[in-house]
């Protein structure tokens, strides 16, 4: 029987729990790839169930990329540009990605439908005047849990230079029909499976003149107190040249705030008295993915980065944080500018500008393809995030006691304890505790960080709740 950890060792124990790269292969750096970190995988790190490998083989190349590319040929998908033109503009884009989603709901048995999601934006930044917009979004329902929403998207408009040009070339091939084309290209797939909850795959507009779209989309979500657990945006998710010429086209970046944006200061204040800033919904959501994404099934490494988004930049995660759902963006590692915002053109030195087909590389959007959809079916398979964690903290001692809510899924096996120091930025050790909702481990709540996650009876975990105090 292993010795069980205690709050003499556990620092030595957290220590020799990090070093080289595992073996197997699980977590080594591909071919190619420009490695970020060596350390083991987490201890929280699932591998794909037989129906997930199934769910990877299936995603193909030539449909993503026969999407990049149709999208880039409406010539500008520009959010002010023509609604009624039936082969340029965002209207043409739209009815395109509308009828595309409803053929494979078609396959689907009736468990997807597919809508128009619009309204009419009055002038506001970036819209001159009353200007529809319109998010195409396909529902996947659960068929164990279908309360559960799970939100995958891109953005189907697009820019050039000037941002409010609304007639000129705006090809927006990474920015971002990739992202478009890995939303669409997962409904495809999935619909004809039986998620246990729901998920959502979206296509939204808006978002270069102000992520207008994704905040429709969330409020409405918002209105009906929908329990969305998490979200992912795909912004850039083209390419893996940089503007240097460099590739690396085996690294995704996740990019997870700490500090929530949609934090009180009730909320603030508990933070600071116990710490959490590295513990957050959205990062914790990006713990996840590196979980259940970051292997050798996927051929591609997850590079989480702690900021909300990049600097100037901002992505339709952002009113989803805003709004109190976890969420996080996916981006390509290094971004080339001359491809993206920019008019088509040739200069003097007979350098090519704009976002066009010709310089995304589909196998790597594929493979972020993959990443996404490891996270989304491992979520939507696995029993929902524990709530009402909390450590009890009425008496001064030197162990620790949760204590949780048991979840209602038919297929609830348990529970797991994980744990970490609190200068560990994945979580080192797993604790099964069996069907229960308390739990005493020996080891002081001072010294390192607790979460708690649901294990179903199939294999897949939840996300980890990170727990509060409770007096």
């Amino acid at each position: 029987m292993p010795q069980r950890p205690s709050r003499r060792t556990v620092l030595t124990a957290s220590v020799a729990g990090t070093g080289a790269v595992a073996a197997a292969g699980i977590g080594a750096t591909p071919a190619g790839a420009v490695a970020v970190e060596v350390s083991r995988p987490p201890a929280t790190t699932q591998r794909p169930t037989a129906d997930l490998r199934e769910i990877l083989r299936e995603l193909d190349k030539g449909r993503i990329e026969a999407t990049v590319r149709r999208l880039a040929a409406f010539g500008t998908r520009h959010t002010l540009s023509a609604q009624d033109d039936p082969v340029r503009g965002i209207g043409a884009a739209r009815d395109w990605i509308y009828d595309r989603m409803r053929e494979y709901a078609a396959a689907s048995d009736g468990r997807m439908t597919v809508e128009l999601q619009s309204y009419v934006q009055e002038p506001a930044s970036r819209i001159p005047t009353p200007t529809r917009i319109t998010n195409v979004v396909a529902t996947l329902r659960g068929s164990v849990s279908p309360e559960r929403i799970y939100v995958v998207s891109g953005h189907y408009d697009s820019r050039c230079t000037d941002v409010m040009d609304f007639t000129s070339d705006a090809p927006g091939a990474d920015d971002d029909a990739s992202g478009v084309a890995v939303a669409m290209e997962l409904a495809r797939v999935m619909a004809k499976r039986r998620p246990a909850a729901t998920l959502v795959f979206a296509a939204v507009a808006g978002e270069e003149q102000g992520l207008y779209g994704a905040a429709h989309m969330a409020e409405q979500f918002k209105a009906r107190q929908a329990d969305v657990q998490a979200m992912f945006t795909n912004d850039i998710v083209g390419s893996s040249t940089a503007d240097d010429g460099e590739r690396d086209p085996y690294t995704v970046r996740l990019f997870a705030e700490g500090v929530p944006t949609s934090e009180t200061p009730a909320q603030a204040a508990v933070r600071r008295s116990v710490g959490g800033e590295n513990d957050s919904p959205a990062r914790q959501l990006a713990r996840f993915v590196r979980d259940t994404a970051d292997h050798d099934v996927t051929g591609m490494r997850v590079r989480v980065v702690y900021r909300r988004d990049r600097y100037l930049r901002g992505g339709d995660h952002i009113p989803f944080l805003e709004r109190g759902f976890p969420a996080a963006r996916f981006t390509e590692p290094a971004e080339d500018f001359a491809h993206q915002h920019q008019d088509v053109r040739v200069d003097a030195d007979g350098k090519r500008f704009g976002d066009l087909p010709e310089f995304c590389d589909f196998a790597y959007i594929t493979r972020v393809a993959r990443v996404n959809a490891a996270a989304l079916w491992t979520l939507a398979q696995a029993p929902g995030t524990p709530r009402g964690a909390r450590i009890i903290t009425s008496n001064l001692t030197n162990s620790t006691e949760l204590v949780w809510e048991r979840g209602g899924e038919a297929d609830l096996k348990g529970y797991e304890v994980v744990w970490r120091e609190t200068t560990a930025p994945e979580w080192t050790h797993v604790v099964p505790v069996g069907d229960v909702t308390r739990h005493e481990i020996d080891l002081s709540k001072d010294n390192v960080f607790f979460g708690v996650r649901a294990v179903s009876r199939s294999g897949p975990r939840s996300q980890v709740a990170f727990p509060l105090p409770q007096s």
